[in-house]
């Protein structure tokens, strides 16, 4: 496994799954209290339709937080020493190492829930690093717009998960109980309310008008939904600026809808967006 060390001495793992000749890279940003490897079926997507995909296991996540814990178990999705400034700062690093070995790729950043607001606010700091950003499970980050309360309420009596929220499909919420990996500890308690408190803020003023950005979000998500994933692309629109927004809402979807029943359908819009934007032979010489 490759690694990088942050500010901290907190070290990071990260995944890289390549191709041969890749018209671009794709960073995955996962979500709080999971881990790269639960996007495995995304990756092989985006493999087979010529993208190499780099992912890291963030601060107290995945390999990550089981070297930063020595094993530990119940401290999974605690971020440890600088919070979630130095968490978003570990997930831009990433992004440095990825430019510094593919210089010539066009570098295109995918967040998911969690992952969707830390690149958010990198994007607000770092917009020229990207050719392109996709955010799927995201939200307004504004209080009345991002849900930080019980996310399965409106979804308990389907099951006894308590994490039937993530997605239609059964087999998610048993597969995410299972994992030694994962948790279903609330943000908020992870992280403690200060730190969850930083995860407020706005699109800013004076982006790059010509980055794209596509939004993604199932219809019945309790994290935002239609209305919050609205807001935002309003205000990526009049606030910051940018001219090529795409939001796609599926009715009757949950959270993840990389893992939804109808995921083949949010594959299918994902790279038939990349390809748009992201041409055969952008990346030049590299790869």
């Amino acid at each position: 496994m490759p690694t990088f060390t942050d500010d901290y001495g907190v070290t990071f793992e990260y995944y890289v799954w390549p191709v041969p000749r890749p018209r671009a890279v794709v960073q995955v940003v996962h979500g709080v209290g999971e881990h790269a490897n639960r996007y495995t079926e995304l990756v092989g997507r985006l493999n087979a339709a010529g993208y190499t995909v780099y992912a890291d296991d963030h601060r107290g996540h995945g390999r990550t937080g089981m070297r930063q814990y020595a094993g530990d178990t119940t401290k999974i999705g605690r971020l440890g020493p600088g919070g979630l400034r130095a968490a978003v700062a570990g997930v831009h690093q990433l992004s440095g190492i990825i430019r510094s070995e593919h210089p010539h790729l066009p570098l295109v950043l995918l967040g998911h829930s969690w992952g969707s607001f830390m690149a958010q606010m990198i994007v607000n700091e770092h917009a020229d690093d990207y050719a392109a950003v996709v955010l799927t499970g995201t939200a307004y980050r504004w209080p009345g717009y991002l849900n930080g309360g019980d996310l399965n309420a409106r979804h308990k009596h389907l099951g006894t998960t308590g994490v039937e929220w993530l997605s239609r499909d059964p087999a998610v919420a048993e597969a995410f109980i299972a994992d030694p990996l994962t948790t279903v500890t609330p943000l908020a308690k992870l992280f403690g309310v200060r730190e969850a408190a930083r995860l407020f803020g706005r699109p800013a003023r004076g982006l790059p008008p010509d980055l794209p950005l596509l939004i993604l979000v199932g219809g019945d998500d309790t994290v935002g939904g239609e209305r919050s994933a609205t807001m935002l692309k309003n205000a990526y629109a009049r606030r910051s600026g940018l001219r090529d927004i795409r939001l796609v809402v599926y009715p009757g979807a949950r959270h993840e809808v990389f893992n939804e029943t109808n995921r083949a359908e949010v594959f299918a819009e994902l790279i038939g967006w990349l390809d748009g934007q992201l041409p055969p032979g952008l990346g030049g010489i590299d790869g």
